[in-house]
């Protein structure tokens, strides 16, 4: 099997003696994470707030190093000679990666200069602006004219322009219009397919997700407790907490199924 990431038993976990008011106690962010993700494929990663998704996010991106576990890559030997990451991450506050007081086009044509050189750069970048339906008036911009949609489309321009194998989506439909989400899911799909990257999103929208994915896992408290093909846990959900966060996303609970508190004592399929 072609896998581009491997991720075996990854364990993260911080300082907690702010929180339990004891020295020394560790509070777990993340238990026993393992996974693998083909080459070409879009996993999807939900669960509710505090389950551990962004912590992972930021692990998979190699922002955050003090886990344990191993993770292993299968990049392609083009990028033993390239100077940019083959692992890119947009956060759900993009705007930080774009530069406030430059234009848009500027930052795309420099990220593009470092990825490939002077090697057909206004070609590429015409090409990234028309897939991501950037008009020239965007790419004449400053980073803080661009409104919340336009910084979003920008910030994915500049990471497009680096050309990674492995792009990490974090909460990327939050704060957006059902139009809006529509449009970036088409984005993605678009980007995954014409651009041949390997996608991680994780989101707690899950009727997106399962438009969006191929695979799906599901975190409960930094556990994993549901990880499958994303049509089989659409059309046949295991855990209980998995069942739960699908009617929740179509209003179906009752009081009894709101108060349910033991998905962490049920086995994971």
């Amino acid at each position: 099997m072609n896998n581009l990431i491997k991720l075996e038993n990854i364990c993260y976990s911080v300082d907690g003696s702010s929180d339990s008011g004891s020295n020394g106690s560790r509070k777990i962010i993340l238990k026993d994470i393992s996974l693998e993700l083909r080459r070409g494929k879009i996993l999807g990663i939900a669960g509710e707030s505090g389950s551990g998704k962004t912590s992972l996010a930021k692990i998979i991106a190699g922002i955050n190093k003090s886990y344990e576990g191993n993770i292993t890559f299968n990049f392609s030997e083009e990028w033993k000679r390239i100077r940019t990451n083959p692992v890119q991450i947009l956060f759900q506050n993009n705007g930080e990666i774009l530069n406030p007081l430059r234009k848009v086009d500027s930052i795309i044509e420099e990220t593009l200069i470092v990825r490939h050189h002077s090697k057909n750069v206004e070609q590429e970048k015409h090409r990234i602006f028309e897939s991501l339906n950037i008009s020239e008036m965007i790419m004449k911009k400053k980073g803080y004219e661009l409104s919340g949609g336009e910084q979003q489309r920008a910030a994915l321009a500049r990471i497009l322009a680096a050309s990674p194998e492995l792009l990490v989506l974090d909460e990327p439909f939050s704060a957006q219009d059902p139009e809006s989400q529509l449009n970036l899911l088409n984005f993605f799909k678009k980007v995954n397919i014409e651009y041949n990257i390997t996608i991680i999103c994780i989101a707690h929208n899950l009727s997106i997700l399962n438009k969006l994915c191929d695979e799906m896992m599901i975190l409960y408290k930094g556990t994993v407790v549901e990880s499958s093909s994303a049509e089989e846990l659409f059309s046949n959900p295991k855990h209980p907490y998995t069942k739960f966060l699908l009617k929740a996303g179509n209003y179906e609970l009752n009081y009894n199924e709101l108060s349910n508190s033991n998905w962490e004592t049920e086995k994971h399929s």
